[in-house]
């Protein structure tokens, strides 16, 4: 079969590494790729928001499949362009795609699955966000309604700073139309987990829990991320594990049912546990990144049967080895706010089961790898157990070079 993999992250590394590893995968296209991903798969220059360009590629090359890694394309609605025209695609519709694509849509999707959620009010002006303020109490939480790009979410720990949050939103447009409208929401203290099911919109399979670290620096201090480090399987309660199947996923799952959404993938329910109770923080429509990373390896079954099945809306029963991934992500300089780009990278050679993927990088005239985004490198160790899979993961990551990066020492010692 020939595959399109869509994205040019570490997730979509991680997916093409699961897809060039199966006996029924002939060939593996990716668009736009970094230069990890141009070893196992060849690069198409594609527009991706020019949907008739990534169609009559699909033609072109006889693509049997198309993964959507990124969330971007998925609320543009790519899938549902590819569907008409008969390819087969993981991912969901636009449609289903809102549930990540608005947090005003989603909120009230949870509202209508009876899953329990932090309260929460739409607002859209100055004023109105002042007014509404008296019903909550600090740290105060306002959730520009569409995508920014992981820079939508304003912690405000007082009065003052809503305001000054509020003003950047409605009035300077800091987000332009994604921040039109808000959600002023409940803050909800306790411990996040990411909860990711593979679903053809009736049924699911959950997939094993990963255990994220968003800070940047080592004790959880420093900015938040788009994640530093990943391990799999995350072991929790198995009263609280229950709790999540019967009150949360299961309702989402029957509610996407009672829409007719057609939903071709994975749903990504961000959870905050309170008093071992979970409430849905929010929906993410893809495959999480570093999650993807170390929840891979971990799948028993051929990736590209089960991604091909479920393009078909038929859903596999998702068996697992009895390992532990872990994933330390090299950052470049400078991140998360003004990342050092075109730095020189010497990387040490890959072993079978410890290996480097790629996230931001590119190759330069020269052709010597260098750094090309915020996150650069994700180092992935596959072993029996927790502890051997933790240092052979920092042992590899001990060997490479490139200035100003920056990882985490404590993966996973801290939630």
């Amino acid at each position: 079969m020939h595959v399109l993999v869509i994205g040019s992250g570490g997730r979509e590394h991680a997916v093409t590494k699961s897809l060039a590893e199966s006996s029924f995968v002939k060939k593996i296209f990716c668009a736009p790729s970094n230069a990890g991903i141009t070893k196992l798969a060849e690069t198409l220059k594609l527009d991706v928001k020019n949907h008739q360009l990534v169609i009559e590629a699909c033609k072109q090359h006889k693509i049997d499949l198309v993964f959507i890694g990124p969330e971007d394309p998925l609320v543009d609605g790519l899938s549902d362009s590819l569907r008409n025209e008969g390819v087969f695609v993981f991912g969901p519709s636009r449609e289903a795609a809102q549930l990540e694509g608005s947090k005003i849509f989603a909120k009230e999707f949870m509202s209508e699955a009876k899953v329990p959620t932090a309260k929460a009010d739409i607002v859209s002006s100055v004023d109105e966000t002042m007014g509404l303020a008296k019903k909550y109490s600090a740290p105060y939480i306002l959730k520009a309604d569409g995508l920014a790009a992981g820079k939508g979410v304003f912690i405000c720990h007082d009065l003052t700073e809503l305001q000054t949050a509020a003003e950047n939103l409605f009035n300077k447009k800091i987000l332009g139309d994604a921040g039109r409208r808000a959600l002023l929401e409940q803050n909800l203290p306790g411990k996040e987990i990411s909860f990711l099911v593979l679903t053809n919109g009736t049924e699911f399979q959950a997939l094993p829990l990963a255990q994220d670290h968003k800070r940047l620096m080592d004790h959880n201090k420093g900015p938040n991320t788009g994640g530093m480090g990943t391990v799999a399987p995350m072991a929790i309660d198995a009263d609280l594990y229950q709790k999540i199947i019967h009150q949360v996923v299961e309702p989402s799952i029957k509610n996407l049912k009672n829409r007719d959404y057609l939903f071709r993938g994975v749903l990504f329910i961000g959870l905050m546990i309170v008093n071992n109770q979970p409430y849905v923080l929010e929906y993410n429509v893809r495959f999480g990144d570093p999650e993807t990373q170390v929840i891979l390896p971990l799948i028993k079954n051929d990736i590209s049967q089960l991604f091909l099945d479920l393009s078909h809306g038929n859903l596999q029963k998702v068996e697992l080895h009895n390992k532990t991934a872990f994933c330390i992500v090299n950052a470049a300089e400078g991140y998360p706010d003004n990342s050092v780009k075109n730095t020189p990278i010497d990387l040490p050679a890959d072993q079978k089961n410890n290996y480097i993927l790629h996230a931001g990088t590119a190759l330069n005239k020269q052709n010597q790898l260098i750094s090309n985004g915020g996150r650069v490198l994700n180092i992935v160790a596959v072993a029996e157990n927790y502890l051997d899979a933790r240092a052979q993961a920092y042992e590899l990551n001990s060997k490479i070079t490139f200035n100003g990066r920056q990882f985490r020492n404590d993966i996973g010692e801290y939630t």
